[in-house]
């Protein structure tokens, strides 16, 4: 950091440094590549904190020497000194106060700058983000994406923890590729999702064709069909799909197509952190068509108990359907 403070870093991203500060920021950046590398660090995590500062009502101070040891961590460098907060904050050090850990929930962003990657992380929140070539990603909650600042080489390469909807920009020279646990996913230009669990990887295909593979197995996919790729089988596993449950977390429907009660209740529980049980082996196995569009889990329930004409008991934490 030199002679430079995050207390002028902050003032001069707000506005408020006078003539004086800015040239000897802007000197400060020119002058070394660490400076203008910890500068873009620092403003990047500023500017994508900014929609969220609303939102926010932590411990300013207590958020805001979170958010330097977080920058300092990152470049690798000393600890930069606890600055308490002044006038010239006010709310906007809410900014900071949600940088990085957005306690409870939110989101987490941050870039890499020893092999310039990107991590995208949701926690209670889906998240909506375009990627560098335009590639539009949709992250359920509870799910990371690890990505270049640019797309270099043959490839646009990602990696996915947990589960998103990828609405892939067209390059037919740059194919795109994401590692999800054990399973490769390759497209050009397509949508489809894809969920990857302790066990499990699962993609389903929108639009397109997406060939999912594991180490030498490879299967082609097409609109409605769906490859699992499971610790230890040899190759991916590929079936037709009627239901788009699997889209909930997007589009806020609950769409049944045939659809077993069972599968509803496990995204159910899944969307709402709910736990529902089926205490009934024919019941599991009754089909509901309908969507349910926004609405409440007691109002699912509802429709639930009232089509099948069954009971749903409530006891402690755990929802009973049962005859």
């Amino acid at each position: 950091m030199g002679n430079m403070t995050d207390e002028l870093l902050v003032k001069y991203l707000l506005g408020e440094a006078d003539a004086n500060e800015i040239a000897k920021v802007q000197h400060w950046i020119d002058d070394k590549e660490d400076n203008k590398k910890y500068f873009e660090h620092f403003k990047l995590i500023w500017e994508h904190s900014k929609e969220l500062a609303a939102k926010s009502s932590v411990d300013e101070n207590a958020a805001w020497a979170r958010f330097q040891q977080r920058v300092a961590k990152a470049e690798e460098q000393p600890l930069a000194r606890t600055i308490p907060l002044n006038r010239y904050f006010g709310g906007w050090m809410r900014v900071a106060a949600i940088l990085i850990l957005m306690i409870g929930g939110g989101w987490f962003y941050y870039y890499n700058f020893a092999n310039r990657m990107l991590t995208l992380s949701s926690n209670e929140i889906v998240l909506t983000q375009t990627l560098p070539d335009g590639t539009l990603v949709t992250l359920n909650k509870h799910s990371s994406i690890h990505y270049p600042k640019r797309f270099k080489g043959n490839t646009r390469a990602v990696e996915l923890e947990g589960e998103a909807f990828f609405d892939v920009a067209h390059d037919k020279s740059k194919p795109f590729i994401i590692t999800a646990d054990e399973a490769s996913i390759k497209v050009v230009g397509t949508s489809f999702n894809v969920k990857t669990s302790a066990a499990k990887t699962e993609v389903i295909v929108e639009t397109g064709i997406v060939e999912v593979s594991k180490q030498s197995a490879m299967v082609r996919l097409k609109p409605k069909e769906k490859a699992t790729v499971t610790r230890g089988n040899e190759a991916p596993v590929k079936e037709t799909i009627h239901d788009e449950l699997y889209s909930y977390y997007r589009t806020k429907e609950f769409i049944c197509n045939a659809t077993p009660l069972y599968k509803l209740v496990d995204v159910l529980n899944e969307a709402y952190g709910s736990h529902i049980v089926i205490k009934d082996e024919q019941l599991k196995q009754m089909q509901l068509n309908t969507t349910f569009h926004n609405e409440s889990l007691d109002g699912i329930l509802s429709v639930i108990t009232g089509t099948f004409n069954i009971k749903a008991e409530k006891q402690g934490d755990t929802i009973l359907l049962k005859p």
